[in-house]
Protein backbone atom coordinates (compact mmCIF):
# COMPACT_ATOMS: atom_id res chain seq x y z
CA UNK A 1 0.00 0.00 0.00
CA UNK A 2 1.31 3.44 -0.69
CA UNK A 3 1.11 6.04 2.25
CA UNK A 4 -0.91 9.23 1.89
CA UNK A 5 1.46 12.07 0.73
CA UNK A 6 1.55 13.83 4.02
CA UNK A 7 3.64 11.05 5.65
CA UNK A 8 5.95 10.85 2.79
CA UNK A 9 8.86 12.60 4.63
CA UNK A 10 8.05 11.29 8.08
CA UNK A 11 10.93 8.91 8.03
CA UNK A 12 13.44 11.84 6.65
CA UNK A 13 12.18 13.85 9.92
CA UNK A 14 12.63 11.16 12.62
CA UNK A 15 15.99 10.51 10.91
CA UNK A 16 17.44 13.89 11.97
CA UNK A 17 19.07 14.85 14.58
CA UNK A 18 16.88 16.30 17.50
CA UNK A 19 18.43 19.87 17.55
CA UNK A 20 20.19 21.44 14.39
CA UNK A 21 23.73 20.88 14.26
CA UNK A 22 26.09 24.09 14.86
CA UNK A 23 26.99 25.99 11.37
CA UNK A 24 30.05 25.40 9.80
CA UNK A 25 28.78 27.53 7.13
CA UNK A 26 28.29 30.75 5.97
CA UNK A 27 24.35 31.63 6.38
CA UNK A 28 22.09 31.38 3.19
CA UNK A 29 20.17 33.94 4.66
CA UNK A 30 20.18 36.76 7.57
CA UNK A 31 16.93 37.29 8.77
CA UNK A 32 17.07 40.43 11.11
CA UNK A 33 18.70 38.72 14.32
CA UNK A 34 18.91 35.21 12.82
CA UNK A 35 20.43 32.80 10.22
CA UNK A 36 19.07 30.47 8.07
CA UNK A 37 21.46 27.44 6.89
CA UNK A 38 21.41 24.12 5.65
CA UNK A 39 21.71 20.93 7.26
CA UNK A 40 24.43 18.61 5.10
CA UNK A 41 22.81 15.78 6.46
CA UNK A 42 19.26 15.83 6.05
CA UNK A 43 19.94 18.99 3.62
CA UNK A 44 16.75 20.82 6.29
CA UNK A 45 16.99 24.74 6.75
CA UNK A 46 17.71 24.98 10.35
CA UNK A 47 18.02 28.70 12.12
CA UNK A 48 20.95 29.61 14.09
CA UNK A 49 21.11 33.10 16.34
CA UNK A 50 24.72 34.44 16.93
CA UNK A 51 23.98 36.57 19.86
CA UNK A 52 22.81 33.90 22.10
CA UNK A 53 24.24 30.78 20.48
CA UNK A 54 20.31 29.19 19.99
CA UNK A 55 19.03 26.87 17.07
CA UNK A 56 15.81 26.07 16.11
CA UNK A 57 14.48 23.92 13.08
CA UNK A 58 11.24 26.23 13.39
CA UNK A 59 12.19 29.72 11.37
CA UNK A 60 11.70 32.71 13.73
CA UNK A 61 8.70 34.69 14.46
CA UNK A 62 8.23 38.34 13.89
CA UNK A 63 8.33 40.23 17.37
CA UNK A 64 5.08 42.01 17.76
CA UNK A 65 5.64 45.82 18.28
CA UNK A 66 5.23 45.91 21.94
CA UNK A 67 7.81 43.99 22.99
CA UNK A 68 9.52 47.37 22.69
CA UNK A 69 8.03 47.94 26.57
CA UNK A 70 10.71 45.23 27.35
CA UNK A 71 12.69 47.55 28.82
CA UNK A 72 10.30 47.21 32.14
CA UNK A 73 12.11 43.62 32.23
CA UNK A 74 15.46 45.10 31.32
CA UNK A 75 14.79 47.48 34.68
CA UNK A 76 13.86 44.66 37.19
CA UNK A 77 17.11 42.73 35.94
CA UNK A 78 19.29 45.40 37.34
CA UNK A 79 17.62 45.34 40.71
CA UNK A 80 18.42 41.17 40.32
CA UNK A 81 14.91 40.19 39.91
CA UNK A 82 15.21 36.96 37.47
CA UNK A 83 13.66 36.68 34.25
CA UNK A 84 11.89 33.55 32.67
CA UNK A 85 13.90 32.19 29.78
CA UNK A 86 10.87 32.95 27.26
CA UNK A 87 11.10 36.40 28.43
CA UNK A 88 14.85 36.93 28.36
CA UNK A 89 14.32 35.78 24.76
CA UNK A 90 12.28 38.18 23.89
CA UNK A 91 14.14 40.73 25.86
CA UNK A 92 17.45 39.64 23.43
CA UNK A 93 15.22 39.98 20.33
CA UNK A 94 14.40 43.24 21.03
CA UNK A 95 17.55 45.43 21.64
CA UNK A 96 16.50 47.46 18.73
CA UNK A 97 13.25 48.44 20.49
CA UNK A 98 14.42 49.20 23.22
CA UNK A 99 16.38 51.85 21.50
CA UNK A 100 13.60 54.21 21.97
CA UNK A 101 12.51 54.03 25.06
CA UNK A 102 14.41 56.90 26.88
CA UNK A 103 14.10 55.70 30.84
CA UNK A 104 12.33 53.14 33.29
CA UNK A 105 12.03 52.86 36.57
CA UNK A 106 9.64 52.93 39.87
CA UNK A 107 9.02 56.90 41.14
CA UNK A 108 6.78 57.79 43.41
CA UNK A 109 3.34 59.74 41.52
CA UNK A 110 -0.16 61.54 41.92
CA UNK A 111 -2.27 63.00 39.92
CA UNK A 112 -2.72 66.91 41.45
CA UNK A 113 -5.08 68.07 38.60
CA UNK A 114 -6.95 66.85 35.16
CA UNK A 115 -8.50 69.21 33.23
CA UNK A 116 -7.24 72.59 34.98
CA UNK A 117 -9.54 71.00 37.83
CA UNK A 118 -7.20 70.37 41.12
CA UNK A 119 -7.38 67.03 42.80
CA UNK A 120 -6.31 65.45 46.40
CA UNK A 121 -3.14 64.28 46.04
CA UNK A 122 -2.52 60.61 46.77
CA UNK A 123 1.09 59.64 46.22
CA UNK A 124 1.50 55.72 45.21
CA UNK A 125 4.29 53.72 43.61
CA UNK A 126 4.58 53.22 39.86
CA UNK A 127 6.53 52.22 37.01
CA UNK A 128 7.51 54.74 34.81
CA UNK A 129 8.16 54.42 31.02
CA UNK A 130 9.61 57.49 28.97
CA UNK A 131 9.42 56.30 25.24
CA UNK A 132 8.75 58.58 22.02
CA UNK A 133 6.90 61.44 22.83
CA UNK A 134 4.70 59.24 25.88
CA UNK A 135 5.04 59.03 29.73
CA UNK A 136 3.48 55.48 30.62
CA UNK A 137 2.64 54.62 34.25
CA UNK A 138 2.23 50.85 35.35
CA UNK A 139 0.82 50.01 38.17
CA UNK A 140 3.98 48.39 40.29
CA UNK A 141 3.32 44.45 41.33
CA UNK A 142 3.68 43.69 44.54
CA UNK A 143 5.82 40.40 43.56
CA UNK A 144 8.38 41.81 41.01
CA UNK A 145 9.12 37.51 39.72
CA UNK A 146 5.69 37.13 38.73
CA UNK A 147 4.80 40.34 36.60
CA UNK A 148 5.04 41.06 32.59
CA UNK A 149 4.62 44.07 30.82
CA UNK A 150 3.82 41.60 27.96
CA UNK A 151 -0.04 41.59 26.70
CA UNK A 152 -0.79 44.11 29.63
CA UNK A 153 -1.63 47.93 29.23
CA UNK A 154 -0.42 50.81 31.13
CA UNK A 155 -2.67 52.41 33.80
CA UNK A 156 -2.49 56.29 32.00
CA UNK A 157 -0.02 57.87 29.65
CA UNK A 158 0.40 61.47 29.12
CA UNK A 159 1.60 63.14 25.58
CA UNK A 160 4.80 65.20 26.27
CA UNK A 161 4.17 67.45 23.34
CA UNK A 162 3.66 71.40 24.73
CA UNK A 163 4.44 69.88 28.76
CA UNK A 164 6.08 72.02 30.98
CA UNK A 165 7.98 71.14 34.05
CA UNK A 166 9.63 72.88 37.13
CA UNK A 167 10.76 71.59 40.63
CA UNK A 168 7.67 71.73 43.21
CA UNK A 169 9.05 74.40 45.72
CA UNK A 170 5.70 74.57 47.39
CA UNK A 171 3.24 71.43 46.24
CA UNK A 172 4.88 69.04 48.79
CA UNK A 173 6.31 68.78 51.87
CA UNK A 174 8.10 65.43 50.10
CA UNK A 175 11.49 66.25 49.27
CA UNK A 176 12.90 65.57 45.37
CA UNK A 177 9.38 66.03 43.73
CA UNK A 178 8.98 67.13 39.98
CA UNK A 179 6.24 68.88 38.86
CA UNK A 180 4.61 68.75 35.06
CA UNK A 181 1.76 69.75 33.44
CA UNK A 182 0.36 68.79 30.00
CA UNK A 183 -1.26 70.97 27.35
CA UNK A 184 -4.58 69.76 28.91
CA UNK A 185 -3.94 70.99 32.15
CA UNK A 186 -3.07 67.79 33.46
CA UNK A 187 -0.47 67.98 36.52
CA UNK A 188 1.76 65.47 38.22
CA UNK A 189 4.11 65.22 40.98
CA UNK A 190 7.00 62.43 40.87
CA UNK A 191 9.05 61.75 43.73
CA UNK A 192 12.23 59.57 44.20
CA UNK A 193 13.84 59.61 47.73
CA UNK A 194 17.03 59.54 46.03
CA UNK A 195 18.05 62.73 44.43
CA UNK A 196 20.56 61.40 41.77
CA UNK A 197 17.55 59.39 40.30
CA UNK A 198 14.92 62.37 40.45
CA UNK A 199 17.15 64.84 39.02
CA UNK A 200 18.13 61.79 36.28
CA UNK A 201 14.02 61.42 35.92
CA UNK A 202 13.43 65.55 35.43
CA UNK A 203 16.74 65.43 33.13
CA UNK A 204 15.30 62.92 31.02
CA UNK A 205 11.28 64.04 30.57
CA UNK A 206 13.16 67.98 29.80
CA UNK A 207 15.02 66.62 26.98
CA UNK A 208 11.47 65.09 25.62
CA UNK A 209 10.14 67.98 25.92
CA UNK A 210 12.57 69.84 24.44
CA UNK A 211 13.10 67.63 21.70
CA UNK A 212 9.21 67.61 21.29
CA UNK A 213 9.14 71.10 21.20
CA UNK A 214 11.85 71.36 18.28
CA UNK A 215 10.27 69.14 16.14
CA UNK A 216 6.83 70.11 16.02
CA UNK A 217 6.25 73.28 17.73
CA UNK A 218 3.27 74.33 18.72
CA UNK A 219 0.92 77.10 17.18
CA UNK A 220 0.38 80.36 19.76
CA UNK A 221 -2.13 78.68 22.22
CA UNK A 222 -4.38 82.09 22.38
CA UNK A 223 -5.33 81.81 19.18
CA UNK A 224 -7.09 78.67 19.94
CA UNK A 225 -10.44 78.83 21.49
CA UNK A 226 -10.59 76.94 24.79
CA UNK A 227 -14.09 75.02 25.76
CA UNK A 228 -14.21 74.83 29.45
CA UNK A 229 -16.61 72.19 31.13
CA UNK A 230 -14.66 71.13 34.07
CA UNK A 231 -17.03 69.47 35.94
CA UNK A 232 -18.52 67.42 33.12
CA UNK A 233 -14.99 66.46 31.68
CA UNK A 234 -16.34 63.10 30.04
CA UNK A 235 -13.06 62.36 28.04
CA UNK A 236 -9.45 63.00 29.24
CA UNK A 237 -7.77 62.65 25.54
CA UNK A 238 -4.53 62.96 26.28
CA UNK A 239 -4.66 60.92 28.70
CA UNK A 240 -3.86 57.89 27.17
CA UNK A 241 -1.47 56.30 24.20
CA UNK A 242 -2.96 53.32 24.06
CA UNK A 243 -2.96 53.41 20.51
CA UNK A 244 0.67 53.92 19.95
CA UNK A 245 1.29 51.24 22.15
CA UNK A 246 1.37 48.38 19.75
CA UNK A 247 -1.26 46.27 21.48
CA UNK A 248 -2.92 43.59 20.00
CA UNK A 249 -6.20 44.89 18.17
CA UNK A 250 -9.16 43.18 16.76
CA UNK A 251 -9.55 43.93 13.02
CA UNK A 252 -10.20 47.22 12.07
CA UNK A 253 -13.64 47.90 10.60
CA UNK A 254 -14.81 51.00 8.96
CA UNK A 255 -16.61 52.28 11.56
CA UNK A 256 -13.90 51.81 14.08
CA UNK A 257 -11.68 53.53 11.51
CA UNK A 258 -14.13 56.57 11.87
CA UNK A 259 -13.77 56.93 14.87
CA UNK A 260 -9.77 56.56 15.22
CA UNK A 261 -9.70 59.15 12.98
CA UNK A 262 -11.65 61.73 14.75
CA UNK A 263 -10.08 60.46 17.65
CA UNK A 264 -7.00 61.51 16.40
CA UNK A 265 -8.01 65.15 15.00
CA UNK A 266 -9.37 65.93 18.86
CA UNK A 267 -5.85 64.82 19.70
CA UNK A 268 -4.30 67.06 17.62
CA UNK A 269 -6.70 69.86 18.53
CA UNK A 270 -6.29 69.45 21.95
CA UNK A 271 -2.75 69.12 22.07
CA UNK A 272 -2.90 73.13 20.42
CA UNK A 273 -5.16 74.48 23.42
CA UNK A 274 -3.18 76.48 25.92
CA UNK A 275 -3.43 74.87 30.01
CA UNK A 276 -5.79 76.07 31.95
CA UNK A 277 -3.80 77.19 34.39
CA UNK A 278 -1.96 79.58 32.11
CA UNK A 279 -4.85 81.43 30.88
CA UNK A 280 -5.87 81.81 34.84
CA UNK A 281 -2.37 83.32 35.79
CA UNK A 282 -3.26 85.91 32.43
CA UNK A 283 -6.76 86.40 33.62
CA UNK A 284 -8.92 85.45 31.14
CA UNK A 285 -10.59 82.47 33.12
CA UNK A 286 -11.34 83.23 36.00
CA UNK A 287 -10.57 80.07 38.92
CA UNK A 288 -13.18 78.40 40.71
CA UNK A 289 -14.04 78.18 44.35
CA UNK A 290 -14.50 74.37 45.21
CA UNK A 291 -10.60 73.33 44.41
CA UNK A 292 -9.13 76.16 44.55
CA UNK A 293 -5.81 77.00 46.47
CA UNK A 294 -7.26 78.79 49.95
CA UNK A 295 -4.45 81.40 49.58
CA UNK A 296 -5.17 82.46 45.88
CA UNK A 297 -8.80 82.25 46.38
CA UNK A 298 -8.71 84.60 49.23
CA UNK A 299 -5.87 86.85 47.24
CA UNK A 300 -8.54 86.94 44.47
CA UNK A 301 -11.74 87.81 46.59
CA UNK A 302 -9.83 90.37 48.53
CA UNK A 303 -9.85 88.86 52.02
CA UNK A 304 -8.24 86.06 54.43
CA UNK A 305 -11.69 83.97 55.03
CA UNK A 306 -13.58 82.84 51.39
CA UNK A 307 -16.68 84.55 50.87
CA UNK A 308 -18.72 81.41 49.94
CA UNK A 309 -17.49 80.10 54.24
CA UNK A 310 -18.73 83.32 55.58
CA UNK A 311 -22.39 82.78 53.45
CA UNK A 312 -22.46 79.37 54.47
CA UNK A 313 -21.85 79.83 58.22
CA UNK A 314 -24.07 83.37 58.38
CA UNK A 315 -26.67 81.18 56.74
CA UNK A 316 -26.61 78.02 59.06
CA UNK A 317 -26.59 80.84 62.35
CA UNK A 318 -29.76 82.35 60.73
CA UNK A 319 -31.31 79.25 60.34
CA UNK A 320 -30.51 78.02 63.77
CA UNK A 321 -27.91 75.98 65.68
CA UNK A 322 -30.63 73.59 67.35
CA UNK A 323 -31.02 70.85 64.12
CA UNK A 324 -30.74 67.76 65.18
CA UNK A 325 -27.22 66.24 64.44
CA UNK A 326 -25.83 69.19 62.60
CA UNK A 327 -23.08 68.90 60.63
CA UNK A 328 -23.47 65.38 61.06
CA UNK A 329 -26.52 64.29 59.62
CA UNK A 330 -25.89 64.46 55.93
CA UNK A 331 -27.98 66.49 52.99
CA UNK A 332 -29.58 65.94 49.95
CA UNK A 333 -26.46 65.05 47.59
CA UNK A 334 -28.06 66.03 44.20
CA UNK A 335 -28.91 69.45 46.19
CA UNK A 336 -25.33 69.93 47.25
CA UNK A 337 -23.98 69.39 43.72
CA UNK A 338 -26.36 72.14 42.38
CA UNK A 339 -25.41 74.51 45.18
CA UNK A 340 -21.82 73.79 44.22
CA UNK A 341 -22.18 74.49 40.20
CA UNK A 342 -23.85 77.54 40.92
CA UNK A 343 -20.90 78.88 43.22
CA UNK A 344 -18.22 77.46 40.44
CA UNK A 345 -20.34 79.35 37.90
CA UNK A 346 -20.45 76.12 36.13
CA UNK A 347 -23.45 73.88 34.04
CA UNK A 348 -23.38 70.35 34.59
CA UNK A 349 -23.74 68.80 31.56
CA UNK A 350 -24.74 65.39 30.25
CA UNK A 351 -23.02 62.60 27.87
CA UNK A 352 -25.69 64.40 24.98
CA UNK A 353 -24.93 67.38 25.89
CA UNK A 354 -28.01 68.81 27.50
CA UNK A 355 -27.29 70.76 30.71
CA UNK A 356 -29.10 69.16 34.07
CA UNK A 357 -28.44 72.36 36.55
CA UNK A 358 -28.83 75.28 36.71
CA UNK A 359 -30.23 76.40 34.00
CA UNK A 360 -28.50 79.93 34.18
CA UNK A 361 -25.57 80.82 35.60
CA UNK A 362 -25.41 82.61 38.70
CA UNK A 363 -23.12 84.64 39.84
CA UNK A 364 -21.46 84.18 43.05
CA UNK A 365 -21.68 87.40 44.41
CA UNK A 366 -25.98 87.07 43.77
CA UNK A 367 -26.25 83.65 45.49
CA UNK A 368 -28.69 83.96 48.11
CA UNK A 369 -28.61 81.28 50.85
CA UNK A 370 -32.12 82.21 52.28
CA UNK A 371 -33.84 81.23 49.26
CA UNK A 372 -36.50 78.90 49.66
CA UNK A 373 -34.38 76.21 47.56
CA UNK A 374 -31.62 76.09 50.34
CA UNK A 375 -34.40 75.51 53.47
CA UNK A 376 -32.38 72.69 54.70
CA UNK A 377 -29.47 72.94 56.78
CA UNK A 378 -28.21 69.90 56.15
CA UNK A 379 -27.56 71.25 52.66
CA UNK A 380 -25.62 74.12 53.52
CA UNK A 381 -23.27 72.30 56.14
CA UNK A 382 -23.02 69.73 53.87
CA UNK A 383 -21.56 72.59 50.54
CA UNK A 384 -19.42 73.65 53.37
CA UNK A 385 -18.21 70.42 54.42
CA UNK A 386 -17.26 69.89 50.93
CA UNK A 387 -15.62 72.55 50.46
CA UNK A 388 -13.08 72.28 52.60
CA UNK A 389 -12.60 68.42 51.79
CA UNK A 390 -11.92 69.28 48.07
CA UNK A 391 -9.27 72.15 49.18
CA UNK A 392 -5.95 70.76 47.62
CA UNK A 393 -4.45 70.92 50.56
CA UNK A 394 -6.48 71.30 53.91
CA UNK A 395 -6.76 74.05 56.57
CA UNK A 396 -3.30 72.68 58.56
CA UNK A 397 -0.66 71.98 55.57
CA UNK A 398 0.82 69.14 55.20
CA UNK A 399 3.98 69.97 56.21
CA UNK A 400 2.77 70.99 59.56
CA UNK A 401 0.37 67.30 59.99
CA UNK A 402 3.28 65.59 62.31
CA UNK A 403 4.03 68.56 64.69
CA UNK A 404 0.02 69.16 65.12
CA UNK A 405 -0.34 64.98 66.21
CA UNK A 406 3.12 65.54 68.35
CA UNK A 407 1.55 68.35 70.36
CA UNK A 408 -1.79 66.47 71.22
CA UNK A 409 0.63 63.32 72.15
CA UNK A 410 2.46 65.63 75.34
CA UNK A 411 0.82 64.79 78.43
CA UNK A 412 1.10 68.28 79.91
CA UNK A 413 -1.87 70.13 79.11
CA UNK A 414 -0.10 73.38 79.26
CA UNK A 415 2.63 71.75 76.79
CA UNK A 416 -0.17 71.15 74.57
CA UNK A 417 -1.52 74.51 74.65
CA UNK A 418 1.21 76.25 74.22
CA UNK A 419 2.54 74.01 70.98
CA UNK A 420 -1.05 74.35 69.25
CA UNK A 421 -0.66 78.26 69.95
CA UNK A 422 2.78 78.36 68.30
CA UNK A 423 1.32 75.47 65.45
CA UNK A 424 -1.47 78.31 64.83
CA UNK A 425 0.77 81.09 64.77
CA UNK A 426 2.65 79.57 61.76
CA UNK A 427 0.12 79.09 59.46
CA UNK A 428 -0.53 81.27 56.60
CA UNK A 429 -2.64 84.30 57.56
CA UNK A 430 -5.71 82.87 55.51
CA UNK A 431 -5.43 79.49 56.95
CA UNK A 432 -4.83 80.78 60.42
CA UNK A 433 -8.15 83.14 59.87
CA UNK A 434 -10.28 80.92 58.22
CA UNK A 435 -9.41 78.19 60.67
CA UNK A 436 -10.56 80.88 63.77
CA UNK A 437 -13.28 81.31 61.60
CA UNK A 438 -14.67 78.32 61.45
CA UNK A 439 -13.68 77.22 65.05
CA UNK A 440 -15.87 80.35 66.33
CA UNK A 441 -18.47 79.13 64.96
CA UNK A 442 -18.96 75.53 65.53
CA UNK A 443 -18.43 76.58 69.31
CA UNK A 444 -21.68 78.27 68.93
CA UNK A 445 -23.11 74.60 67.98
CA UNK A 446 -21.82 73.02 70.57
CA UNK A 447 -22.87 74.96 73.30
CA UNK A 448 -26.12 73.96 71.82
CA UNK A 449 -25.47 70.17 72.45
CA UNK A 450 -28.00 69.67 74.67
CA UNK A 451 -30.58 70.17 71.70
CA UNK A 452 -28.49 69.08 68.44
CA UNK A 453 -26.59 66.29 70.17
CA UNK A 454 -23.25 67.86 68.46
CA UNK A 455 -20.17 67.32 71.59
CA UNK A 456 -17.13 68.22 70.81
CA UNK A 457 -16.62 64.63 70.68
CA UNK A 458 -18.43 64.61 67.59
CA UNK A 459 -17.73 67.87 66.05
CA UNK A 460 -14.28 65.91 66.38
CA UNK A 461 -15.34 63.31 64.84
CA UNK A 462 -16.86 65.03 61.63
CA UNK A 463 -14.11 67.49 61.23
CA UNK A 464 -10.78 65.77 62.43
CA UNK A 465 -10.11 64.01 58.96
CA UNK A 466 -11.63 67.51 57.25
CA UNK A 467 -9.07 69.98 58.86
CA UNK A 468 -6.16 68.00 58.69
CA UNK A 469 -4.88 64.70 57.07
CA UNK A 470 -1.53 63.45 56.50
CA UNK A 471 -0.35 63.54 52.34
CA UNK A 472 -2.12 59.86 51.65
CA UNK A 473 0.07 57.76 53.15
CA UNK A 474 -2.23 54.90 54.28
CA UNK A 475 -0.11 54.07 57.63
CA UNK A 476 -0.02 57.35 58.90
CA UNK A 477 -3.98 58.06 57.82
CA UNK A 478 -4.78 55.01 60.16
CA UNK A 479 -2.91 55.89 63.44
CA UNK A 480 -3.64 59.46 63.15
CA UNK A 481 -7.54 59.37 62.78
CA UNK A 482 -8.00 59.18 66.88
CA UNK A 483 -5.28 62.10 67.12
CA UNK A 484 -6.68 64.06 64.35
CA UNK A 485 -9.98 64.17 65.94
CA UNK A 486 -7.99 65.05 69.59
CA UNK A 487 -6.57 68.11 68.06
CA UNK A 488 -10.18 69.49 66.84
CA UNK A 489 -11.60 68.99 70.56
CA UNK A 490 -8.42 70.23 72.01
CA UNK A 491 -8.83 73.44 69.28
CA UNK A 492 -12.18 74.24 70.76
CA UNK A 493 -12.39 73.12 74.16
CA UNK A 494 -8.84 76.04 74.81
CA UNK A 495 -10.06 77.90 71.72
CA UNK A 496 -9.72 81.43 73.57
CA UNK A 497 -6.21 80.02 75.36
CA UNK A 498 -4.52 79.27 72.05
CA UNK A 499 -6.34 81.96 70.02
CA UNK A 500 -6.38 84.68 73.13
CA UNK A 501 -2.81 86.23 71.84
CA UNK A 502 -3.99 86.41 68.23
CA UNK A 503 -6.63 88.27 68.63
CA UNK A 504 -4.84 91.09 71.30
CA UNK A 505 -2.69 91.35 68.69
Amino acid sequence: LSRPAMYCNLEETNASPAMPPSPRSPPLQVLETWERHIDSVSQRSFFYKPATGEKSWKPPRRLPEMVRLALLWGGHAKQGVPLGASSARLCADAVICLQMVERSGQLNKTKIAEGGRKLRKCWAPSWLVLAGNSLMFYKEPKVATAWTPFGTRPESSVDLRGARIEWARDLSSKRNVIHFRTVTGNEYLLQSDSETVSQDWYQAIKGVIRRLDEENPLDEPLLYPLYRSNSADLVDLSADEEDDLGLPKAPASPDRAYKKRVKSKLRRFIAKRPPLQSLQEKGLIRDQVFGCRLEALCQREGSTVPRFVRQCVEAVEQKGLDADGIYRVSGNLAIIQKLRFIVDRERAVTSDGRYVFPEQRCHEDKLHLTDPQWDDVHVITGALKLFFRELPEPLVPYSLFDEFIAAVKLPDLKEKISKLAGLIQSLPQSNRDTLQYLLEHLRKVMELSDVNRMTTQNIGIVFGPTLLRHECDATSLVEGMVYQNQVVELLLTEFMSIFGTLETE
